[in-house]
């Protein structure tokens, strides 16, 4: 009998060195939000929605099975610095000139849409260019990603100290919360020990949307507007 063919969408981030410091490896990204096959399984395709209403821990078990890993945070980061230096990603042509694209937004629809829906609002750019000239849909708006937290988390991703006055989750983003299309996020020394992050946004969630939006979860509760992304080594 034949082994499946494995259909699943990955695009690869180049190695990035984070504004602190932190140098993060070359890996491999799913190119849209997660979404659920047939009987079960995590699959990254264009024609299905996210899938949602999944807790954190269920869907880090999902890409596991899947032989993957759930999006770390040092990974996410390293996406957000990476597009924000590409002209290609900036609403005037220029890295830092008018506002880093942000995703569905703004209402228009009523739940997550597929990879290949086409927002009728122009504002609302899905799409993100990497250095290398791959892109990537949904890291901001359309749904949240479930984050694993590899800077201050436990063993299972799971946030466990605040966030400090040097902290990459804060620092990395080259302008301030809300500003130039950077999304919201928290203050520095915030504590959120005890739940796991998510990042992006989702449609409703309007100029608080974009790749370096950081919010939060409860990890054993699921949400209709939060996902998840898996990645792989190179």
């Amino acid at each position: 009998m034949k082994a499946a063919i494995n259909t699943d969408l990955f695009v690869t981030v180049p190695e990035t060195t984070l504004p602190c410091g932190i140098v993060v490896p070359a890996f491999m990204v799913g190119k849209y939000a997660t979404s659920q096959s047939d009987d079960g399984k995590a699959i990254i395709v264009a024609d299905r929605k996210p899938w949602t209403n999944i807790n954190y821990h269920n869907a880090n078990a999902a890409c596991i099975e899947a032989g993957y890993q759930m999006i770390t945070e040092t990974q996410w980061l390293a996406i957000a610095h990476n597009v924000a230096n590409v002209d290609a990603n900036w609403t005037k042509g220029k890295v830092g000139e008018g506002k880093l694209f942000r995703g569905i937004r703004e209402g228009n629809v009523s739940s997550a849409q597929a990879g290949d829906f086409e927002p009728t609002d122009k504002k609302e750019r899905r799409w993100l260019t990497l250095s290398n000239g791959e892109q990537i849909c949904d890291l901001n708006g359309n749904v949240f990603s479930w984050v694993f937290d590899d800077l201050h988390g436990d063993e299972k991703g799971v946030i466990n100290k605040s966030f400090d006055t040097t902290d990459p989750s804060i620092s990395t983003a080259p302008y301030p919360t809300l500003e130039k299309g950077m999304g919201w996020r928290p203050n520095y020394e915030t504590s959120w020990s005890g739940v796991a992050l998510v990042r992006g946004g989702y449609w409703l969630s309007g100029d608080r949307a974009g790749v370096f939006r950081l919010s939060s979860g409860w990890p054993v509760d699921d949400y209709g507007g939060v996902g998840f992304r898996c990645t792989k080594s190179l």
